[in-house]
């Protein structure tokens, strides 16, 4: 067994193993039970509470939780703009960075506030500690809070009977950000800190050598931007950066912390609607699909590239070192970590909506980068964002039952609840929105002069430079292949609507389909009906998530990065 599979192994391990408690961590804190950290955070919850005269005990229906989540969403784009564009008159300013443009201000803010972190410039020389901190930062919490709240508001749907009422955005928000992710994203930032990770207010160093050396409040950034699956990055070099990611343990428990929260969450939603069963067969899908993209990816990177077997070795031996090594594909990649350490948080963070990464994706071999394309393009939901992962993997169980029932001519039911005429358009939205905003955004970036003068590279690799962007954007991922051009007005404009259109296209129909849920009685279960917790199921539900991904994608991926592969052939 080589080293990188042990790792990988061990990674899963541990993956599972620490979900089960978080999980049932995280059922308590949205189901208001009492935890460890009431005794310390219960008073600083009544006191946000009573400053900012939120009733605890108020019950809002969909439409109520709907219009809080999009209002305060506005609130914060508004807020992060107008930090951006002044941070030149605000403190915590030592490099005198000036504002930032208001192409790339309304681009980063709506990046943020929809927790795609799509950067489109240099973190570094672009914005201030003020602006990286006040804005960036705290909306990194609060997109990932958001999304959990999603969660949160679906699992109450299901669970409950011929009601109205699934809680508060407002308490919910509070929760989460008090007893979850501001705890777990302090002592993973110390750890951080341990390691090497920078975290100062003291200005860059130009050193000797006329290098400048950024320096800043990272380890804070970091913590939460793993944790709350949001990516982007202090530094433009992201997680490949030595004083982001310094170390490979470092690099071990960041891809950790990525798909920590999401996975957790599948027990949460297993204890909320009181059948943990129903968790386990999600988390299940989740990871072997995990697996599956692991293995693939892992394994084209392994492959040398088939354009060499024709050169001559003397030919070969004189290219630039880093170009073809002896084992496998590391251009584009850091040697610290080798190609399983790049391959592991190349797909944790695709398959997630985090979009972080330590490693060049645009240097990956054509399949290699064929797998994070997908892995995005399939909605991420293996194990995804922390909330939209889950609530859209719940999405696809609900396709998958109605599919169900239509092959038996049954209505088709899930944890007890039947799946109706609403319930499957609202799915279909969830599902053909963001593959709409993929499609035709490539569509116009290889057909527009402007858009195409962005394009590193000419034919099949272009065209996935494209697919890529926009798939990252409308699904909120972030990542890129960062051989494109990202700055310019088409990709600032097209991308800001497209991850606001994915983002809040998607969060709408799902608490429609919760609020719709909840004005059901609960239906007993019969023999007719499908068990949504057992290996038959969890087979459905994978083959209608690779399905929908393969009728939908497929031949957009072979303009890209399979017409590449056959190329070097």
């Amino acid at each position: 067994m080589s080293p990188a599979v042990l790792s990988f192994l061990i990674f899963l391990a541990l993956l599972l193993a620490l979900s089960k408690p978080l999980g049932e961590f995280i059922g308590r804190v949205l189901e208001r039970e009492e935890t460890f950290l009431d005794p310390l955070v219960r008073p600083l919850e009544r006191g946000l509470y009573r400053l900012a005269g939120i009733e605890a005990d108020d019950r809002m229906n969909w439409k109520t939780y709907a219009f809080s989540l999009i209002l305060f969403s506005l609130l914060g784009l508004f807020f992060l703009v107008f930090v951006q564009r002044v941070q030149h008159l605000l403190p915590l300013n030592p490099q005198h960075l000036g504002p930032v443009s208001w192409g790339i201000a309304w681009n980063t803010a709506i990046s943020f506030v929809t927790n795609t972190n799509w950067q489109s410039y240099s973190g570094e020389i672009t914005m201030s500690y003020l602006t990286q901190m006040l804005g960036l930062t705290v909306q990194n919490f609060l997109s990932a809070a958001k999304g959990i709240a999603v969660v949160a508001v679906l699992a109450r749907g299901i669970r409950r009977r011929k009601a109205e009422n699934l809680g508060s955005f407002w308490v919910d928000l509070t929760r989460i950000t008090l007893y979850l992710l501001l705890p777990l994203s302090a002592v993973f930032a110390l750890f951080l800190v341990s390691q090497g990770v920078v975290q100062t207010f003291a200005p860059s160093v130009l050193t000797k050598s006329g290098q400048l050396l950024a320096m800043g409040p990272v380890a804070s950034q970091e913590a939460i931007k793993m944790l709350g699956t949001n990516g982007g990055g202090f530094f433009n070099a992201n997680s490949a950066h030595p004083f982001e990611n310094p170390t490979a343990l470092s690099n071990f428990l960041q891809i950790l912390s990525i798909l920590l929260i999401p996975a957790a969450l599948c027990h949460a939603f297993g204890r909320m609607v009181r059948d943990r069963r129903q968790g386990w067969a999600i988390l299940s899908a989740m990871t072997v699909i995990f697996v599956m993209a692991l293995t693939a990816v892992h394994w084209a990177e392994l492959r040398p590239n088939p354009a060499f077997k024709s050169l001559p070795v003397a030919q070969i031996a004189s290219m630039t070192p880093g170009v073809e090594q002896p084992g496998g594909n590391m251009e584009g990649k850091e040697t610290r970590f080798g190609i399983g350490g790049s391959t592991l948080f190349a797909t944790a963070t695709t398959a997630t909506s985090c979009g972080a990464v330590n490693a060049m994706h645009d240097s990956f071999s054509p399949l290699g980068g064929l797998v994070p394309i997908l892995l995005i393009d399939l909605g991420e939901v293996v194990f995804g964002g922390v909330g939209s992962g889950l609530y859209t993997m719940l999405i696809f169980a609900i396709i998958a039952v109605f599919m169900a029932g239509l092959m038996v001519g049954r209505t088709p039911e899930y944890v007890g609840k039947k799946i109706e005429s609403f319930e499957t358009k609202m799915a279909s939205l969830v599902i053909l929105i963001p593959a709409a905003m993929v499609l035709v955004g490539t569509a116009l970036a290889v057909m527009l002069p402007s858009a195409i003068a962005s394009i590193s590279n000419p034919g099949p690799h272009g065209f996935s430079q494209a697919l890529y962007a926009f798939s990252s954007a409308s699904n909120n991922n972030g990542s890129a292949f960062a051989g494109l051009s990202a700055n310019t007005t088409f990709y600032n404009t097209a991308t800001g609507i497209v991850m606001l259109l994915g983002r809040f296209g998607t969060i709408l129909p799902v608490l429609a389909i919760a609020g719709s849920l909840a004005r059901k009685k609960r239906t007993p279960a019969s023999a007719g009906t499908l068990p949504t917790h057992g290996p038959l199921f969890v087979t459905l539900l994978i083959a209608v998530v690779l399905l929908i991904g393969a009728l939908t994608f497929i031949p957009a991926l072979a303009l890209g990065p399979v017409a590449e592969q056959l190329s070097l052939l």
